[in-house]
């Protein structure tokens, strides 16, 4: 049994794929706080509000909070960026054409 379990960690390359989940999880904790503390105070002035949390478009009694939204739109823009870059290298060096 012991031995179809190596081969099954083997075969499946579990270890690399806990290691990428691992470097991902640090990756999205890097580009949250590249959000967070970069780019959102950055763009506060825009919102005319003292906090970009606490962002709202008021149209009567109904309030639109976009501001968290944004940071969340911007976290997943760059994730993807970066996921699409990484592919991109890596296809390339596999030599494989993925057009």
């Amino acid at each position: 049994m012991l031995k179809e379990f190596l081969a099954f960690l083997k075969e499946y390359k579990i270890v690399s794929l806990a290691i990428a989940f691992v470097m991902g999880a640090a990756a999205t904790n890097m580009v949250n706080s590249l959000v967070k503390d970069v780019f959102m105070p950055a763009i506060t002035p825009l919102f005319g509000s003292e906090s970009w949390r606490t962002a709202t478009l008021s149209m009567g009694p109904v309030h639109i909070a976009y501001g968290s939204f944004l940071a969340e739109l911007l976290n997943f823009l760059i994730l993807a960026l970066i996921v699409f870059l990484i592919a991109r290298k890596l296809f390339k060096i596999d030599g494989k054409n993925h057009e």
